[in-house]
């Protein structure tokens, strides 16, 4: 695609063509993150420099794994960028070759020691999108069975498992904040709730 290529039109009704893209160009690179530098036209002739984290952009997947109806796997695992241990799901980078469901599976058993026998696409998040394009696709796991993989991580991770209707009192644990994490979460949540209301519904 041309630097100057542009929206030909409007992504939703009413919003203004995408700025374009007068000129991009790499302004620092590391072994994992790579800064690239946007000069935007917008619509309104306003003219602005943006910068934002790009990558190899193969996507990357979070996964909701549950060992029976009312419970979920977290795990435990050291983040550098808060120099310190949090709560999370499993999740990882989908690698050259793999689908989403393959990806998922490969990621449960080397961090959880599960694969699973189902595994359900639930909602694709983003994250800062003003700085990066990185997309999570979020699967449900269910109907899992022992199966361990080696992974990359620097020590063994430590698999907790937890009630999924007891996200409020996660909420409260300093430990578990990943924005990503929550939302999906809630989302398996109601999606669970709804289900057993229509179950419930067809035994009548």
């Amino acid at each position: 695609m041309s630097i100057n290529d542009q929206s030909s039109g409007d992504t939703l009704t009413g919003y203004p063509r995408k700025p374009q893209i007068l000129a991009r160009q790499s302004v620092a690179k590391s072994r994992l993150f790579e800064i690239e530098s946007l000069d935007l036209r917008f619509s309104n002739g306003e003219e602005r420099q943006f910068e934002r984290l790009t990558g190899a952009d193969r996507g990357a997947v979070m996964i909701i794994a549950m060992p029976d109806p009312e419970h979920v796997l977290l795990i435990r695992e050291y983040a550098a960028g808060f120099e310190d241990y949090v709560l999370t799901l499993p999740k990882g980078l989908v690698d050259p070759g793999e689908d989403i469901i393959t990806a998922a599976n490969r990621e449960l058993m080397e961090e959880c020691g599960f694969g699973a026998h189902r595994l359900e696409p639930l909602v694709e998040l983003s994250l800062a999108p003003n700085y990066m394009r990185h997309r999570m696709q979020v699967l449900l796991a269910t109907d899992l069975y022992p199966k361990r993989l080696p992974g990359d991580e620097p020590e063994p991770l430590i698999v907790e498992t937890h009630a999924i209707e007891e996200l409020p009192s996660l909420l409260l644990r300093e430990d578990f904040h990943e924005a990503r994490a929550i939302a999906a979460l809630y989302i398996a949540r109601d999606k669970l709730r709804e289900e057993k209301r229509d179950t419930g519904m067809d035994l009548l």
